[in-house]
């Protein structure tokens, strides 16, 4: 019998993995904010994803209610502080509702206006942000210098450029600026003298104008990059039915292929202010997408995004002229002492990253007794792990960011 001899040369080694835990956040270049994502992973392979939130907790909606509903205003720009107009235009409407309050004409176009122009810098910051997310930084600086004007526009507009408590309840604190010297970035842009002066009205149709054929080139930056379409087609694939059951909306229910957009499928309170606009409902799929895309995936979230921008300046255009025409003042007249009705009330608006909810219920005094804030950041961060799971790690970022959330609405 022959025995088989050792070869001392060969060394076997356990190559087996064992699972690792990996911290990403609080402070996160690619969680938009202080999200803390921790990640269950085996290698490279991500098998879990818990998030974590509440590290920019401010009790906003217990100090609602120890305060005037219009004192209240301010905290919800501290929310969604990359479209703050339209967190203004989700409160106001409730309390509007609340109290049967009407709007004359013009108030309701100048509301429009700035919601729109809000909704198109909210989707350049998204846009820039996931490019640099991935690792290309030129569309961000583009995306950051297209915004920096409409920041120029709503500073000329109400004297602030990220937190501006504008849009309140009755209208808006100010009408639309008549005559203004046309801002530094768009004399830049256009080759016109930084001393011209214009009409508001024209300054924002001159940039409207520059930015529109802008659109095609972030295409080419990002949407049909080949780098770009291998990092999100085909990645966080998000089927219509999960997006329903989480309670997913805005971009990421309509990448996942569900028609629904509270401007035109809302309360009339909302839906009044754009009955008379001609707009479409971006929803996923796309007959130009590239191949690899899969419905519901990061690219489809993406590219909702970057079509709802070509519909906000057309929504724009719209308004602007509806505005001139409009009769009325811009706002009615409401009293800090005002007090709330013995009565509840809840509405959505649809916001750039989803629909924001407010829950007001009052009882008799200026005060409420309640006031509380539905975020959709937070119903879409709860899609995270199902998204995350059997990726690679360096996909999280891409996935995360696909999402746009924002945590100062989703903490409050």
């Amino acid at each position: 019998m022959s025995m088989q001899i050792e070869d001392p040369r060969v060394v076997e080694f356990d190559v087996r993995t064992d699972e690792m835990l990996v911290n990403m956040g609080p402070q996160h270049p690619s969680t938009h904010g202080v999200l803390r994502l921790l990640l269950r992973t085996d290698g490279e392979i991500v098998n879990e994803v818990t998030p974590h939130i509440g590290y920019l907790h401010r009790c906003a909606e217990k100090i609602g209610e120890n305060l005037a509903t219009p004192q209240w205003i301010p905290y919800t720009d501290r929310m969604d502080y990359l479209a703050a107009m339209n967190m203004n235009l989700g409160l106001s409407l409730t309390v509007e509702k609340l109290i049967g309050l009407e709007l004359p004409p013009k108030a309701v176009e100048q509301r429009v206006v700035i919601a729109e122009l809000g909704r198109i810098a909210s989707h350049l910051v998204g846009m820039g942000a996931y490019g640099l997310d991935l690792g290309t930084f030129s569309p961000f600086l583009y995306a950051f210098r297209e915004r920096e004007i409409i920041l120029d526009l709503f500073e000329e507009a109400c004297g602030a450029r990220l937190t501006y408590s504008y849009l309140t309840i009755g209208g808006a604190t100010h009408p639309l600026p008549e005559e203004i010297t046309i801002p530094p970035g768009l004399a830049a842009l256009t080759r016109k003298s930084p001393s011209t002066r214009m009409r508001w009205k024209d300054a924002v149709l001159l940039f409207l104008e520059w930015l529109e054929p802008r659109i095609e080139e972030y295409h080419t930056l990002l949407t049909r990059n080949q780098i770009f379409i291998k990092r999100t087609a085909g990645l966080g694939e998000l089927s219509r039915e999960a997006a329903i059951s989480y309670g997913c909306t805005g971009p990421v229910l309509r990448g996942s292929g569900v028609d629904h957009d509270l401007r035109r499928d809302g309360e009339p309170i909302y839906t009044d202010m754009y009955k008379d606009y001609d707009f479409k409902v971006i929803v996923a799929p796309f007959e130009e997408a590239p191949p690899e895309v899969v419905l519901g995936d990061n690219w489809c979230r993406f590219y909702v995004r970057m079509l709802e921008v070509i519909e906000s300046i057309s929504l724009v255009r719209q308004s602007l002229e509806k505005y001139d025409q409009a009769e009325g003042t811009t706002r009615v007249p409401y009293k800090m002492s005002t007090k709330l009705p013995k009565d509840e009330c809840y509405l959505e608006t649809e916001c750039p990253r989803g629909q924001m909810g407010f829950y007001l219920v009052g009882n008799g005094q200026a005060e409420p007794l309640r006031l509380r804030a539905k975020s959709s950041c937070f119903c879409n961060l709860s899609v995270t792990k199902q998204l995350c799971e059997g990726y690679l790690l360096a996909d999280v970022p891409s996935i995360v960011g696909s999402l746009d959330i924002v945590m100062g609405e989703i903490d409050r």
